[in-house]
């Protein structure tokens, strides 16, 4: 996972049930953050920015990563678009320019 960036561009991860794509979500960064070698960087965009706030239980996950030394970056264009730019408990914001210079780095593992 070191040479990878997670791309996060939804707040559930697969089709259908909302509630259980939350929860999907939720358990693939459960483990994500128990493996001992963990991802360069997760970048959100679209909804899944949403995982960067106090109202997805994402985020207590993204937190372990970042303290870990993992970047977690939010899209500013997203975060803007859903008003959570003052919202976020967990990463940073970022432009598509450094998206592009990461995915220039590393394999892209998106999550949608």
């Amino acid at each position: 996972m070191k040479n990878k960036v997670i791309l996060v561009s939804s707040n559930q991860l697969g089709k259908g049930d909302q509630v259980l794509g939350e929860n999907v979500l939720e358990t693939f960064f459960t483990v994500l953050k128990q493996r001992e070698e963990l991802p360069a960087a997760v970048f959100c965009m679209n909804s899944g920015v949403l995982t960067l706030t106090e109202d997805s239980f994402v985020s207590v996950h993204l937190k372990e990563l970042e303290d870990k030394g993992v970047n977690i970056f939010a899209c500013k264009t997203c975060a803007d678009h859903y008003g959570v730019s003052e919202k976020l408990t967990v990463g940073k914001i970022s432009g598509m320019a450094d998206f592009v210079e990461l995915s220039s780095k590393y394999e892209v593992l998106t999550i949608s």
